[in-house]
């Protein structure tokens, strides 16, 4: 029974594993030096500081905002939008309860965010990534009402949870291949630091920082 729940937990908790729904987590068959720099929890104040430095090293990325975020801060949610880059669903509250939620709490979850990003950036969202990287049998069955595509990773910072700006950095570094997606968060400080490190290892390695939508050749908004 233990290794059971272990074993549901393992495939509920790890979107790029495909089990429930086909997800976007790395394009392997890309031939340019291209990635894909996520950013999710946002759009809060250190979002700013991202964009500042995604603009001064020419680089476009995909934000993954909470509608209660935009809510909040519907100024710098538009100035994502205008600097070029992709918006994507993070769910309204990012609640940790997301993986008990019915499937129409997480429909409501979806949609929520969906009115914000619209009613503040005039954007109509068809990618979702799943806050903890949830994914189950219920929240299979909202997405396939409501349409959106799922957006996971290949490359997992952990800056939401070490310390060590350098060993996170080192992590991703070593993981980096063309297609990869890289998950960061906007809404951590110390990621800002880590960022312009990383864009110096890009830029000096000759890879480009492009939008999932660019990487996959999928429609971001409908």
């Amino acid at each position: 029974m233990i290794l059971y729940l272990l074993f549901l937990l393992l495939i509920s908790t790890n979107v790029q594993w495909n089990f429930f729904i086909k997800a976007f987590n790395r394009s392997p068959k890309h031939k340019k030096n291209e990635v894909a720099l996520t950013f999710d929890d946002g759009p809060v104040e250190t979002t700013l500081k991202i964009l500042s430095l995604l603009k001064k090293y020419d680089a476009k990325a995909s934000f993954f905002c909470i509608g209660k975020n935009i809510e909040a801060n519907p100024d710098i949610f538009r100035k994502i939008i205008k600097e070029g880059h992709m918006i994507g669903n993070h769910t309204f509250s990012h609640t940790r309860k997301m993986g008990f939620l019915n499937k129409e709490q997480i429909i409501l979850e979806i949609n929520k965010c969906d009115a914000a990003a619209l009613k503040e950036g005039g954007v109509k969202l068809k990618t979702y990534r799943p806050p903890f990287g949830i994914i189950n049998p219920k929240i299979k069955e909202a997405l396939e009402y409501t349409e959106h595509q799922v957006v996971g990773w290949n490359v997992r910072s952990y800056d939401a949870v070490l310390s060590s700006k350098n060993y996170i950095l080192k992590r991703i570094i070593k993981n980096i291949k063309p297609g990869a997606i890289i998950l960061l968060h906007d809404n951590n400080f110390q990621t800002v630091e880590i960022l312009e490190q990383l864009l110096l290892f890009l830029q000096t390695n000759d890879y480009r920082s492009v939008r999932v939508d660019n990487l996959f050749q999928i429609d971001a908004y409908s």
